[in-house]
């Protein structure tokens, strides 16, 4: 039997994850916790490129670490219109 492709939980506001940070995330962080989460399950933390290997390292102490890949390629949440200011809708 072949195990389920691990997807990463799709991500709404392109930012970096490090605490105090509000620049644009150009890195997402691919992880989970073994004891809590599913083995295919890939939590994301974002990174921009000053952040991104401070927070490599935090995962990877943990062995959380699962991968990282461009902001590019995650999958992303749409917003409704209606909760986009200034939409009209």
């Amino acid at each position: 039997m072949t195990q389920p492709v691990p997807t990463p939980d799709a991500v709404q506001d392109i930012v970096c994850s490090a605490r105090g940070c509000r620049a644009t995330a150009t890195w997402g962080l691919l992880w989970n916790n073994p004891k809590l989460h599913t083995a295919e399950r890939r939590k994301v933390w974002l990174a921009c490129d000053a952040h991104r290997e401070h927070l490599e390292h935090f995962l990877s102490a943990r062995s959380f670490l699962r991968g990282v890949v461009p902001v590019s390629d995650l999958p992303t949440v749409d917003l409704p219109t209606s909760d986009v200011p200034g939409a009209d809708g």
